[in-house]
């Protein structure tokens, strides 16, 4: 276990003091062969006890939970592998795609052709020995309401490819130098999905959910910390940057640097570079499609239907980049975002689908959550569409799924297993009064 001081930092002479008393008692950490991370907590320990007594604890970090050197994969073989092996078509991934995902076709043929010419194309620079490239790589902005399978499709091809893949919301980043995470944050946390292995998180999946908070407004004053100067950030990610993975506002990692110095004598720096992460980015966008509608009305001469007798779905797939910088977006920004695709509210009929076809299907989680407590569960064809009915009028897409089944069956869950029942059987008469027809039932046994 590794020791993190939490608090405030410790006086430098402090350290001197310690120094100087390890060098008269003849117990010194300059040979790296003699260090032992258990002396250095120790020293930690006694020093923070003396000096602050009780008022300040000492927390122990397990250094699996920390990018060690021994994490750091030097042999970048893993991630020339998954090139070489990557021979995937377009219509290949969205085939893996429709098996869990219902609906969005237009998202998922977006995405797997995106994919399939980044990863092609970084497998040819990998065999080409010479001649410059002009590739520009298909950075992409998914719009759509919450709950309609954005993360999920990005999320199941980096598994299909076998790709590091992290998520994270834009709202947690802030402009360098004020509260919040710095945008190289994310790439910090690609390095760990990949299991410290940088050659592998360099040709990772980076996934951006509700840029639309970025949009900045043009009548705040002030500076916008968490808008424009966060557009920025992301931008200098986009190009092609070296991201310094010890970051000086995160301890562990100063902790990771000062233990790499006690061993070798000297901090190594290690760098992470964007130029071959693939970055997604998406959100809902609300008030986007009344900017679209307007854009339409300016230029309509007649032949067009009015904007007003469009779907919303329809204006955000009709979005243009003057569009999104009229939202607020700086144009460098929307113009590394070369794939644009909005995906659509999730019917009835779609929640159903999702119940019947998905391979992931929430149906199944809860037939064998049943069976670990002996009871057989089935579902009738008009419990499903009942449960898709009410999801529906939730309006939070598939998500919605989850929190009806939870509500509908938490009862029976509870209650079954400390009885004799070991079959049920889910109806449209019990999605419609849970309780009551649990009454019914334990009355009859």
């Amino acid at each position: 276990m590794n020791p993190m001081i939490m608090d405030r930092p410790v006086d430098p002479r402090e350290g001197e003091n310690i120094r100087k008393n390890e060098i008269e008692e003849g117990e010194s950490f300059a040979d790296p062969d003699s260090f032992r991370p258990e002396d250095l907590q120790k020293e930690f320990s006694d020093l923070i006890e003396r000096k602050f007594g009780g008022r300040v604890q000492v927390m122990a970090v397990d250094p699996s939970q920390m990018l060690g050197e021994d994490d750091i994969d030097e042999n970048p073989q893993p991630a020339e592998e998954i090139l070489e092996s990557f021979h995937y078509k377009p219509k290949d991934i969205k085939v893996h795609l429709d098996r869990f995902a219902i609906g969005q076709d237009e998202a998922k043929r977006a995405l797997a052709i995106a994919v399939c010419d980044h990863y092609n194309h970084l497998r040819n620079q990998q065999v080409k020995t010479s001649g410059d490239s002009h590739y520009q790589k298909q950075n992409v902005l998914i719009l759509g309401p919450t709950g309609v399978g954005k993360t999920y499709l990005v999320k199941l091809i980096s598994q299909l490819i076998g790709v590091p893949f992290v998520k994270a919301d834009a709202t947690r980043f802030s402009e360098v130098g004020y509260m919040g995470a710095n945008v190289d944050d994310v790439i910090r946390d690609l390095v760990q999905a990949a299991g410290g292995r940088i050659s592998l998180a360099e040709q990772g999946i980076v996934y951006v959910d509700e840029v639309d908070k970025l949009a900045s407004q043009k009548s705040e004053r002030g500076r916008d910390v968490s808008g424009r100067g966060v557009q920025f950030g992301f931008l200098r990610l986009l190009e092609n940057a070296d991201v310094d993975l010890n970051a000086s506002h995160d301890i562990a990692s100063q902790f990771k640097t000062f233990m790499s110095f006690q061993r070798k004598g000297k901090a190594e720096k290690e760098i992470v570079n964007t130029k071959n992460i693939l970055f997604i980015f998406s959100g809902a966008f609300h008030g986007l499609e009344d900017v679209i509608a307007h854009r339409i009305d300016k230029k309509s001469i007649g032949i067009h239907k009015p904007a007003k007798d469009i779907k919303r779905d329809e204006l955000l797939a009709s979005a243009e980049a003057e569009d999104l910088v009229q939202f607020g977006f700086e144009h460098e920004f929307v113009g590394r975002l070369p794939v644009r695709v909005a995906c659509h509210n999730l019917s009835e009929e779609d929640l159903l689908k999702i119940l019947k076809q998905s391979e992931h299907s929430i149906v199944k989680q809860y037939v064998e959550s049943f069976a670990l407590y002996g009871v057989d569960l089935k579902f009738t064809e008009e419990a499903l569409r009942a449960l898709a009915q009410k999801a529906h009028t939730q309006k939070t897409g598939a998500r919605a799924l989850n929190a009806v089944f939870e509500t509908t069956l938490r009862p029976f869950k509870f209650e079954l297993p400390s009885t004799s029942v070991t079959s049920l059987e889910v109806t449209a008469e019990l999605v419609a009064n849970p309780e009551g027809y649990l009454h019914h039932l334990l009355n009859s046994l």
